[in-house]
């Protein structure tokens, strides 16, 4: 496949979602989907959907949790928004809206039918990260009843195509305290094989 004809299926892919019904209210806004994918990709991070602060400003991960995320990740800030070795697939591309205790859960079906798509042009992904509970779960195919803390410990059990991380929001500042061995084994291990992947 050319990478003319590349770019013209994801820009058709770019094109249905913003003329899709369930997302009719956001392009009415002018408000787009909010998302990155190459066909080039080595390593997609699927997230649970963007904020406000992300939706507002047009990036992806822009906000206290995206720079926590980079850092665990080993990769700058410029690396991260122009590689076109990393997509970035949240399970929803448009903020969801804010509830009682933090934004809305990303919409349900909404990754179901438009990751496959996007995925089926990027032929050369090697790690898939997945950025918290809606992923991972998702992602791994586990039953809700499955606690992140435990899937996360048990991430080698993923390896070498999923790898599973809690959501960098500095809100889970106690959940690392608490679970030292993230910091000791999980990040090392992400970085590890991030920078394989990107400088190969």
């Amino acid at each position: 496949m050319s990478d003319s004809t590349s770019q013209s299926k994801f820009d058709e892919i770019f094109e249905a979602i913003r003329r899709d019904e369930q997302n009719a209210s956001y392009t009415a806004q002018g408000i787009d989907p909010l998302y990155s994918a190459h066909a080039e990709a080595r390593i997609v991070i699927v997230g649970q959907a963007p904020g406000r602060i992300a939706q507002d400003t047009h990036m992806v991960w822009n906000d206290r949790s995206g720079d926590r995320l980079r850092d665990w990740l080993g990769i700058d800030r410029e690396t991260f928004y122009t590689s076109d070795k990393l997509a970035i697939m949240p399970m929803d591309f448009y903020f969801p809206g804010t509830g009682k205790s933090g934004d809305l859960p990303p919409r349900k079906g909404f990754a179901d039918k438009w990751h496959p798509a996007l995925l089926a042009l990027m032929p050369h992904v090697e790690l898939t990260v997945l950025v918290g509970n809606y992923a991972t779960h998702a992602y791994l195919h586990l039953k809700s009843s499955a606690k992140l803390t435990d899937i996360v410990h048990n991430y080698q059990r993923y390896l070498p195509e999923r790898l599973p991380l809690v959501h960098p929001s500095p809100r889970n500042q106690i959940w690392m305290k608490k679970n030292p061995w993230f910091g000791a084994e999980v990040l090392p291990e992400l970085q590890k094989r991030v920078a394989h992947i990107m400088n190969e």
